[in-house]
């Protein structure tokens, strides 16, 4: 079954991108864990196989 990358969903690996390099930068950040751990249970929760997962972070980098 092949898998819809919806702009949500772009939009989601985005928003974990920019959490991600903002917890690098400020560890510790109860918060941003969080945050990540959300977005982290809602991209988990896609399924994707390897080439969807590789073809939503191109997209959600702008390169598609």
């Amino acid at each position: 079954m092949r898998h819809t990358i919806t702009d949500d969903l772009v939009q989601t690996q985005r928003e974990w991108t920019a959490t991600y390099r903002r917890l690098a930068l400020q560890p510790g950040r109860t918060a941003l864990r969080r945050r990540l751990l959300h977005l982290s249970r809602i991209l988990a929760g896609e399924r994707l196989t390897p080439a969807e997962k590789a073809e939503l972070r191109r997209r959600a980098q702008g390169e598609a």
